[in-house]
């Protein structure tokens, strides 16, 4: 498994001073992000070969957030490839080793030039190391959307929620979706399914639904389809 390590940051806490689920994916995501750019996979390489990993979905589970100054280790393991699409684990650990939360992913590689999927390269097959998958209760991809859903408040995507791929970025999806929660809600699960790509100017018109301490929000279009959903589960 990849790792490095951290310490949570005044920046990356709430108002109790414990990591925040946004913070929690930007260090998954930071964590992918130096594993390629440490492999020579990174941005520049994609670039060169005109080629994009989106991130297809995300099962989050959380056992404790960490609290602020606490010393963590971040890590990440991709474990299955198949044609265009990539699987990987990722695990937030305490500086002893103990798993305070775990997550998949599955990630498909697109040609940029037209938009369609693409075959691993050679380079990405002799260099990512897989490994075994993590243990953890495995979700399905796909979320259902329940029928009895309310409309909230859209939001325009502004140039924040870009990134370097000139579309929303996978954890703005979710950071938006979680402002429809309730106050004190604790996470104990994120799961998110990404439809299509949002970019600059886009309205995302928030469906949201919620029952049994379980709230799924779509991100959808002006026609209703949606762009992401994403589904949490409270502690």
């Amino acid at each position: 498994m990849y790792t490095f390590e951290s310490r949570i940051r005044y920046s990356e806490t709430d108002s109790e001073g414990k990591l925040t689920m946004a913070s929690l994916i930007n260090y998954f995501q930071d964590c992918s992000t130096f594993h390629s750019e440490d492999l020579n996979l990174g941005v520049e390489y994609l670039k060169k070969e005109h080629l994009v990993w989106v991130l297809s979905s995300w099962q989050i589970v959380v056992n404790r957030y960490p609290a602020l100054g606490e010393n963590v280790i971040i890590g990440t393991q991709p474990y299955e490839v198949k044609g265009f699409l990539g699987y990987r684990n990722f695990a937030l650990m305490d500086k002893e080793g103990g798993t305070l939360a775990v997550a998949n992913s599955l990630w498909s590689l697109l040609d940029t030039d037209t938009g369609k999927p693409a075959s691993v390269t050679q380079a990405m097959m002799e260099g990512y190391e897989l490994g075994e998958k993590l243990e953890m209760d495995y979700a399905p991809r796909k979320i259902a959307l329940p029928p009895d859903g309310t409309e909230g408040e859209p939001v325009l995507v502004r140039k924040h929620h870009l990134d370097t791929n000139h579309h929303v970025n996978n954890q703005q999806f979710i950071h938006i979706a979680m402002d429809y929660l309730p106050e004190n809600l604790v996470v104990g699960q994120v799961r998110a399914e990404y439809k299509k790509q949002a970019f600059l100017d886009n309205v995302l018109i928030p469906y949201i639904s919620g029952r049994d301490n379980v709230y799924t929000i779509a991100l959808r279009d002006e026609e209703a389809k949606p762009y992401a959903v994403v589904e949490v589960t409270g502690k």
